[in-house]
């Protein structure tokens, strides 16, 4: 019974952990879709400290990160995100989704030509 509990608070303590980044992340889109990049930036930043044991959410984090980045025109920081996602993450969907906005930069004339093809 003792293994049992210590199993289960285990289990709960594990989930606790999950729910404060999951809210970040949420927040993170939810200003985004309002419009408020800032916001959106510091919710991210918030998130990425909360998810370094959990890389797998890196490229999702980066990819809204890439998207905030365009809304502010700064096209060159987003192509660089975008090729971080590419580069590390090449398997993932959201290496994808980031050639696509690469490809999508450069057809609008903020490409500078040197997109990554995997």
């Amino acid at each position: 019974m003792r293994h049992l509990s210590t199993f289960i608070c285990l289990l709960l303590l594990a989930g606790c952990t999950r729910i404060p980044l999951d809210h970040r992340l949420d927040n993170a889109y939810q200003a985004y879709h309002l419009g408020d990049c800032e916001k959106a930036m510091l919710e991210l930043s918030r998130a990425e400290r909360l998810s370094r044991s959990r890389s797998y959410l890196q490229p999702e984090i980066s990819l809204l990160r890439g998207h905030c980045l365009e809304r502010q025109s700064l096209f060159v920081d987003a192509r660089q995100t975008y090729r971080f996602i590419i580069q590390r993450y090449p398997s993932s969907e959201y290496a994808y989704r980031a050639q696509a906005r690469l490809d999508t930069l450069a057809a609008l004339g903020h490409g500078d030509g040197d997109a990554v093809r995997k």
